[in-house]
């Protein structure tokens, strides 16, 4: 009898104990936290697909007050510091809201191709390489499209000209051409397709190009340095000014 009472005497103390233990570290964190300072971080409620605009990701997150220790690097606070960007990222439920998970959607990327911009739609060219930098064109490069107007009679006045038609055009694919630098200046390298972001208007001079007179690219800067401060849809000049 004295045993078993010895036995629930020590278990009752470590159960006892145990309560006590768990009851200290909890007052402890709780201590901690009181005194932590503590930082608004925007967390993710419901998942935000890539390609989301920074302006449509407010209904899917909320402000949470975390202890600055626990601030993951680079999280944002307000959507106000990516104001203009879109996702390039899947966000997740329960992440906060990283400011590198945003960029310009006219140079960022989803799957391996830059975002086209609200409001323009692609039309593809296909040319020979020495009218389209050698082939060397990638996505995220800006060109200038300069047409040549068709003429019926090269020998009358004015002669047909050569104007940039319209500047600093998003180029979201490229493919085909020639792989030897010799050939694409020679001009019987491989055809180039290069497939560009365009307004209406735009888009409309530059296949009114393409039928009716010649187009030529330039590349005005490339995906590496490309100033993402510029309007893509350069205001046109015209093809016969």
């Amino acid at each position: 009898m004295r045993r078993l009472l010895a036995v629930l005497t020590a278990l009752a103390l470590a159960v006892f104990g145990a309560v006590v233990l768990v009851a200290y570290v909890h007052g402890a964190d709780a201590r901690a936290e009181a005194g932590a300072v503590l930082v608004p971080v925007l967390v993710v409620d419901t998942d935000v697909p890539a390609g989301t605009a920074a302006g449509d990701v407010a209904g899917s997150v909320s402000t949470v007050q975390v202890p600055q220790r626990l601030v993951a690097t680079g999280a944002i606070g307000d959507l106000t510091e990516v104001a203009g960007l879109t996702t390039t990222a899947t966000l997740l439920a329960g992440d906060q809201v990283m400011a590198a998970r945003f960029g310009d959607p006219t140079v960022q990327s989803v799957g391996g191709a830059p975002v086209v911009p609200a409001g323009m739609q692609e039309v593809s060219l296909s040319l020979d390489p020495q009218r389209a930098v050698g082939g060397a064109l990638a996505p995220g490069d800006r060109v200038g499209v300069y047409i040549s107007a068709a003429g019926t009679d090269p020998t009358a006045a004015p002669r047909p000209g050569t104007d940039l038609a319209v500047g600093q055009v998003l180029v979201t694919r490229v493919s085909g051409g020639s792989e030897s630098a010799a050939l694409a200046v020679a001009g019987t390298g491989t055809a180039v397709t290069v497939t560009l972001a365009l307004g209406q208007a735009d888009a409309a001079t530059v296949i009114g190009g393409m039928e009716l007179g010649t187009v030529w690219l330039s590349l005005q800067s490339s995906a590496v340095s490309a100033d993402t401060s510029g309007d893509s849809t350069a205001q046109t000049t015209g093809a016969n000014q």
